[in-house]
């Protein structure tokens, strides 16, 4: 439909826009990142977008405004219908990611995986099923992932907008090579400590001597406050708390009552004394390598994104579901593991963890400010404006605080 202005955009690879990302701003972090500095520099895994973005001004349900999307990572691409070993967890668990039950069961992700906004996880789920058996997947029946973080505040969540058809074209349109940041795919109407978020992803190779392998992040960030937002170990959300704020692009009419306590953008003061108080948000993170792990194993590396979120300022408030998976596309002899005889896997010794922990630890600090440095500024439901994160300002905290690496 013409009327949808952005569908299925940036599927994944090559339309990735010419925004800088936070290297290029003098971000320094730590480790090596891959070729892409992105999920898909593990080979095989292959990412897919789609983007809704329809109207503007005042929400009426089932109508719009609409900022929402689906993003699709499918673990071996979309010609493959071998399953991965995998492993989850869950730092805070006010959110859903369907599938997981079975995984913790067996240690093994079927199919793909689907991130949308939170009242359309389960029609992303039903048309991962309808793919699936589509493309040939070998089971009587299928539970694949589906996951979401909440996008209300932006978008007319409770329109139910996402439909199988936009769910579907983000499976179909998935490809290697560079990944779409910010405001696009399920991340569309995401806000990320107070500036506008969305889709990120880093990745870290490690040195021959350590394994040689390869670690990808990617995240769909929409969590946590200004206010404790420490980028590169710099207090970033304290000195620009009283900046730009989340606001309402036009004053309230006379009688009207809104959604949420922002300011207005016209006629407010300069300083904003506290962060307005919006629902607690969350953060969807998929850790993919290519080292031969065990689900026991991948596992405990999912846990590892914790450590990277904590060193951005997260807490995972009451109310934030922290959700994180983390797959192996190592042994490729997983095919037909339903019917067949038993399989010769090959496993890395725990003693070689630890690089691989502390890869996706940097890789996930990396991937979440990836999307606040990609995405723009969005105007959404009720004119609710969202902020990205200013690069400028970003970069004087940064230089203020010795914090400043030479841009390449």
């Amino acid at each position: 439909m013409k009327s949808w202005i952005a569908m299925a955009l940036a599927f994944a690879a090559g339309a990735a826009a010419a925004e800088p990302r936070a290297r290029d701003l003098g971000v320094p972090f730590e480790g090596t990142p891959g070729p892409l500095n992105a999920i898909t520099d593990v080979a095989g895994v292959e990412v897919g977008h789609t983007t809704l973005i329809r109207g503007s001004g005042k929400l009426v349900v089932g109508q719009g405004p609409v900022r929402t999307g689906v993003t699709a990572v499918l673990p071996r691409g979309r010609s493959s219908t071998t399953p991965v070993f995998g492993g989850w967890f869950t730092l805070n668990a006010a959110g859903e990611m369907t599938g997981t039950t079975w995984l913790e069961e067996r240690g093994l992700i079927d199919g793909p995986i689907l991130i949308t906004n939170t009242h359309s996880v389960g029609v992303a789920r039903d048309a991962a099923v309808k793919w699936m058996v589509a493309s040939g997947w070998d089971a009587l029946w299928h539970a694949p992932i589906a996951t979401e973080t909440y996008d209300g505040v932006l978008n007319d969540i409770n329109g139910f907008h996402v439909e199988q058809r936009h769910a579907l074209a983000a499976l179909d349109n998935a490809r290697g090579g560079a990944v779409s940041e910010g405001a696009v795919g399920g991340g569309t109407g995401m806000i990320c400590n107070g500036f506008k978020g969305g889709i990120g992803t880093a990745s870290r190779k490690l040195p021959d001597d350590l394994g040689g392998h390869t670690v990808g992040v990617l995240v769909q960030c929409n969590y946590g406050n200004r206010r404790s937002l420490r980028i590169a170990g710099a207090p970033v959300g304290a000195e620009l708390q009283q900046t730009d704020p989340i606001c309402y692009a036009a004053p309230a009419a006379a009688g009207e009552k809104r959604r949420w306590p922002f300011p207005d953008c016209t006629g407010r003061p300069t300083a904003q004394a506290d962060e307005p108080k919006r629902p607690d948000g969350s953060i969807i993170i998929i850790v993919a390598t290519d080292a031969p792990l065990l689900p026991h194993q991948l596992k405990r590396l999912a846990k590892r994104p914790s450590l990277g979120l904590g060193r951005l300022g997260a807490v995972a408030s009451d109310g934030s579901g922290d959700i994180f998976l983390a797959f192996s596309t190592a042994n490729p002899n997983l095919e037909s593991v339903h019917k067949s005889p038993p399989k010769d896997v090959r496993m890395m010794s725990n003693d070689w963890l630890t690089p691989l922990f502390e890869a996706v630890t940097q890789a996930t600090e990396e991937a979440v400010v990836n999307a606040m440095v990609a995405a723009q500024t969005v105007e959404g439901a009720d004119g609710v404006r969202v902020p990205r994160l200013s690069h400028q300002e970003l970069r004087s905290v940064l230089a203020k605080y010795n914090r400043l690496a030479p841009t390449p």
